[in-house]
């Protein structure tokens, strides 16, 4: 009988992973927005990206939203394998029945090192580390501390599919803060030159002493308009101790 028991997990595992890999290989715009995991792919040299988007976090359990609105994003290609990353967040916050406001506080800055290239059997490597810099003093939102984000990000693909992630550390000072660990993985699919689909599972610890770790997923996708010119959207919704729902819509430039 316990043989037969582990035999029938055995396959119930094998089953739930084969499920697992199959929704994420339905799932390429390049990696990063919409989505929270990253990729270690820097804009190619002298190439510039920009991103104009909104980023939202829904508490359905308090009917409370916090987001940017709305969002810009610049990359810059500065050498080969290196990208300059700039973003400029108007964060806002909505609790119901009728308060709404808007402000800004921090600056995000980083750079994107690729130290490993992409080969037959070897994943692209690279460090982002981000800084997240206090800008305007508003109490009204959170971000009056520096944070720092060093994360390592992996990727490889084949042909159409696509899949990346990692894991990193954030740096969360001030008071009730709590430095967290965040780990993500991604896959994407190119149905065709018009449509990519692609989902993530995401994890991170709690960040302040009065939050808890969350378990999340993510599906999202683009449409690309043209070779330089793409919508990305997303949503999402956390599995795990929280009532989160997230959203991501943005317009996305390169040339």
């Amino acid at each position: 009988m316990m043989l037969k028991k582990k035999l029938k997990m055995k396959k119930y595992f094998k089953v739930a992973l084969l499920i697992l890999i199959r929704i994420m290989a339905i799932t390429g715009l390049k990696a990063g927005p919409p989505y929270f995991t990253d990729d270690p792919d820097p804009v190619k040299f002298h190439h510039w990206e920009y991103y104009l988007s909104t980023q939202d976090n829904f508490d359905i359990r308090n009917g409370s939203a916090a987001g940017s609105l709305p969002q810009v994003e610049v990359n810059y290609g500065v050498v080969p394998n290196v990208q300059l990353h700039l973003v400029v967040p108007l964060a806002y916050k909505f609790s119901s029945p009728q308060s709404f406001e808007m402000g800004y506080t921090s600056t995000e800055a980083g750079i994107k090192y690729r130290f490993v290239k992409e080969k037959k059997n070897i994943p692209e490597i690279g460090v982002f580390p981000i800084v997240e810099i206090p800008t305007v003093s508003d109490p009204r939102f959170s971000g009056q501390n520096i944070q720092v984000f060093l994360p390592v990000w992996f990727q490889k693909s084949w042909n159409k599919f696509t899949s990346y992630g990692g894991a990193g550390y954030w740096i969360n000072l001030g008071s009730g803060n709590k430095n967290w660990v965040f780990a993500g993985w991604q896959a994407q699919y190119d149905f065709s030159e018009f449509l990519t689909l692609g989902s993530e599972l995401y994890y991170h610890t709690a960040d302040t002493t009065e939050d808890k770790e969350i378990t999340g997923f993510t599906i999202g996708g683009s449409l690309n308009v043209t070779e330089l010119i793409h919508l990305i959207f997303s949503g999402g919704h956390s599995i795990v101790n929280e009532n989160l729902a997230t959203a991501y819509l943005g317009l996305y430039i390169t040339y």
